[in-house]
């Protein structure tokens, strides 16, 4: 007789889907969790307007940590409501021109709180 005969570390392991063993399992592998995101609410965005190079404005919003935003599609919709160009860099979102109003409404309508 077996030391572990009759126990479950006796069985082969199976999958828990369907219930084959593992070697025979042909399930396709979980996607991972969605991430965690912070309410907007609860996070203050930093507006601020630069200057550049040859005269040129850009619209800073700073303070929305990459982690706890979609930072990506957040810069689309900005970009979408002020009719300009843009993109992100360390972790700041930049709009071409001066869209302080524009960007400080479509932050509050998505509920982020806006300092500047």
């Amino acid at each position: 007789m077996r030391l572990f005969a009759g126990t479950q570390w006796d069985q082969p392991p199976r999958c828990e889907r369907c219930e084959r063993l593992e070697s025979e399992c042909k399930c396709p592998p979980l996607p991972p969790p969605p991430p965690q995101r912070v309410a907007p609410a609860k996070q203050t965005a930093r507006l601020a307007i630069e200057h550049r190079k040859a005269g040129r404005s850009v619209t800073v919003v700073r303070g929305l940590p990459p982690g706890d935003n979609d930072l990506p599609a957040l810069l689309t919709r900005l970009k979408a409501a002020c009719g300009a160009g843009g993109t992100i860099k360390d972790e700041t979102i930049e709009i071409q021109g001066q869209h302080l109003d524009r960007v400080r409404s479509s932050l509050a309508e998505l509920g982020y709180k806006t300092k500047g």
